[in-house]
């Protein structure tokens, strides 16, 4: 069985930086769209940003010009680099992405999610 494993999230202080990672935890034949969402504390979860395999690129309005959504398409990784972080940044970040498996394990398209990290951000 295949999982998303992310990792990067913590504690930060305001205008801080933290840079998320997120990849499957053992090898699959491809991967598609690749995004990052968060659920902040009392409220449902929200898109964050998305890149597709080509490098589009989609985000949040509350994210432009703070956060970069990029992948390494080699190593089925994307990244999520948050910069000039704020309070209402503080969220339950989720790596999401649409993987399709090896042979051996089945093959087939399916849709993933990581079990989360948690970035708080305060002073």
């Amino acid at each position: 069985q295949v999982q998303l494993v992310e990792s990067g999230g913590g504690l930060v202080q305001p205008g801080g930086s933290l840079r998320l990672s997120c990849a499957p935890s053992r090898s699959v034949f491809s991967v598609a769209d690749m995004g990052w969402y968060r659920q902040p504390p009392g409220s449902q979860r929200e898109l964050v940003a998305t890149i597709s395999t080509d490098g589009i690129t989609n985000y949040a309005d509350s994210v432009k010009g703070r956060f970069t959504i990029s992948r390494d398409n080699a190593k089925n990784t994307a990244f999520l680099q948050m910069n000039l972080l704020k309070p209402e940044d503080t969220a339950v970040y989720y790596c999401n992405a649409v993987m399709t498996l090896t042979v051996d394990y089945g093959g087939g398209e399916y849709e993933y999610w990581g079990r989360g990290t948690q970035v708080t951000v305060s002073s």
